[in-house]
């Protein structure tokens, strides 16, 4: 087996946490060895039980306290100790050298898009012969108008061509929508450029219009950036986007060895549906 990491990141709020325990419990019914990291020297309460925590190396707490700084640059002060230290995070990862990584990180998103001290933290995880996806996590509660699926979807693009690992981005939180935003945000997986152009034009001023048809034909053009849709309270949701993930990172070289992990993953779907049906009935 090869050396596996997936880096969940995306805005506060946005369901990392969620993912990582939820694709955790899905692996480990599964019969996949994981570890999860966390890498968010802010965070609080963890639902998933941590195999390394940046936290017992530095927090953003203790910079706050000691050096009197805010969130943001309590922060960056963080990953910038961090890199001073990655001997000792490769000392901590090493008896998991065989084993599945999820590695849980900051919400705060100048991390991704404006310094280049998270790159360099996922450039190591490379160095040490890591396959590696990156998954950006968006609230599909912000996505229900057009401007803000834009935006999103540029801090999506900014955040793959910074990190230059293959990515995906995911929309969370569907189980939250009522049904007609679920439709609204569902379009946008496959959006269609000129549709998208009318909604964005509607209520904005006409000098708008050549920067939106630039955005639009760049989505229309190129298909820099597709969305997988995460839903919790649809297992099958889950199993799809891990098998996306293993893809994108080619996982399991063996093929045997990925079929027979899908099996079992079958096995517990089934399971987990028929205990469902139970208490339906």
């Amino acid at each position: 087996m090869g050396r596996y990491a997936q880096f969940v990141i995306g805005p506060a709020g946005s369901g990392k946490t969620t993912y990582t325990n939820l694709i955790r419990q899905f692996c480990e019914n599964g019969s996949r060895s994981v570890h999860c990291i966390n890498l968010d020297p802010a965070a609080e309460d963890l639902d998933y039980p941590v195999s390394v925590d940046i936290r017992d190396l530095i927090s953003v707490d203790e910079v706050q306290e000691e050096l009197v700084l805010g969130p943001n640059g309590g922060l960056i002060f963080c990953f910038e100790y961090l890199l001073e230290n990655m001997d000792w995070l490769r000392d901590k990862i090493q008896g998991y050298e065989d084993d599945y990584l999820i590695i849980d990180c900051p919400g705060q998103i100048e991390l991704y898009l404006h310094f280049d001290l998270f790159k360099r933290v996922v450039d190591a995880f490379k160095s040490w012969d890591y396959s590696i996806c990156t998954l950006y996590l968006l609230d599909s509660l912000f996505l229900t108008e057009p401007t803000k699926f834009v935006s999103g979807m540029l801090a999506c693009l900014s955040a793959m061509v910074r990190l230059e690992t293959p990515h995906l981005n995911l929309i969370t939180k569907l189980d939250l929508l009522e049904k007609e935003q679920r439709k609204k945000v569902l379009r946008y997986l496959n959006p269609y450029a000129g549709d998208l152009l009318i909604e964005m034009q509607r209520g904005m001023h006409k000098r708008f219009l050549k920067l939106n048809q630039v955005l639009a034909q760049i989505i229309d053009e190129f298909s820099l950036v597709a969305f997988v849709p995460w839903d919790i309270s649809d297992e099958e949701s889950i199993a799809d986007t891990l098998l996306q993930v293993d893809f994108t990172m080619q996982y399991g070289e063996n093929e045997e060895t990925k079929e027979s992990f899908y099996r079992r993953s079958e096995k517990y779907l089934k399971l987990k549906s028929d205990k469902n049906n139970e208490k339906d009935f």
